[in-house]
């Protein structure tokens, strides 16, 4: 991300208000467009150089093409280490990663081998990308990734498995309401087992806490633009578990607030499709039908849950732990990496 190239002078954090929830939303989209994937190794480097021009003061305003800029580096840095993240687990790269794993929870009829091996690849996935794009001020031990992951993978299996057993006795309800539970017995598998798998991979983070930074002002920003070199950073006030503790649980959250449309509407779209003459007239056109439903629907979903909680998240110094009261910026304010 930005704040990880040289240069002492911040940019501006969005062009859309970060302070709303469609301003978050509209900068998330920015984040997650596919189409930054396609940038190149000069394309990157001619980015990252307009955002440290700007940052060192040599560009004064904000253009057009720095917007483009600063949008390339966002999509394509992490923010505490400064180094590309692996294009599949980027979150520009989420939906395309995400659409092959998606439509082989959701195919119909899946049997016991076959709902196994999906929850695996995507809980697999999962531990790919949460790893990737964590807070990465505390890192984590290969034997605890190993461990998180096994537990979640673990957990998405016992739901699916447990459930696909359960829907065909639940004797009170109508064949129509069992073929509906059992298209759903996905999302609650990957929505339950997604929020486990957050907590288990970034379980670190909560034990030992993230780094925590006072808010500048006006005027201490100033201050700051005008210096150079590493005295002009902001400093970390230490590490908090409390502040951990809200950017995993936030981004549990918001893996949750993303499964839901996705592992809901598709199944039922494609229920109601296969009712009708077209389709049963076509029965090869069900996975690209189901491809299309799930693609729309996560180039969508996928924006609105980003947006559900600010990634630079801005809490009370008070609200933590006591090392870190009265030692707030502006307004008493600290703020954090929360991670994606």
């Amino acid at each position: 991300m930005s704040a990880s190239l040289p240069g002492s002078r911040d940019l501006p954090a969005s062009q859309y208000d970060l302070s709303t929830y469609w301003g978050r939303v509209r900068h998330s989209a920015d984040i997650s467009d596919p189409r930054t994937l396609f940038t190149s190794s000069a394309g990157l480097e001619h980015a990252k150089q307009l955002v440290a021009k700007y940052k060192m003061g040599e560009i004064r305003d904000m253009t057009p093409d720095l917007w483009q800029a600063k949008k390339i580096v966002d999509s394509t840095l992490h923010p505490d280490t400064g180094q590309p993240v692996f294009l599949p687990f980027r979150m520009s790269c989420f939906v395309l990663s995400n659409l092959v794993v998606t439509a082989g929870m959701l195919t119909p009829n899946l049997s016991t081998t076959g709902t196994l091996a999906w929850q695996i690849t995507n809980q697999s996935l999962n531990v790919a990308i949460n790893s990737s794009n964590a807070n990465k001020s505390t890192l984590l031990s290969t034997t605890t990734l190993i461990q998180s992951y096994l537990l979640a993978v673990s957990a998405s299996c016992s739901v699916a498995l447990g459930l696909n057993a359960l829907v065909p006795r639940l004797k009170r309800l109508s064949p129509a309401a069992k073929t509906t539970a059992a298209r759903l017995v996905p999302f609650a598998a990957v929505a339950s087992a997604g929020a486990l798998n957050v907590f288990l991979m970034r379980g670190e983070e909560i034990r030992q806490g993230i780094d925590v930074y006072p808010v500048l002002s006006a005027a201490e920003k100033t201050k700051k633009e005008t210096s150079q070199g590493e005295d002009a950073e902001t400093k970390s006030l230490g590490k908090s578990k409390k502040a951990a503790t809200l950017a995993v649980g936030e981004t549990a959250l918001s893996r949750v607030f993303n499964a839901t449309p996705i592992m809901v509407l598709p199944p039922l779209v494609l229920m109601r499709l296969q009712r009708t003459a077209w389709m049963q007239a076509r029965p090869r056109m069900l996975t690209p039908v189901n491809l299309g439903l799930i693609f729309v629907t996560s180039i969508f979903a996928l924006p609105l849950a980003l947006g559900a909680f600010p990634q630079r998240q801005r809490v009370r110094a008070g609200s933590l732990e006591e090392e870190f009261w009265g030692r707030g910026g502006e307004g008493g304010m600290v703020e954090f990496n929360r991670g994606i």
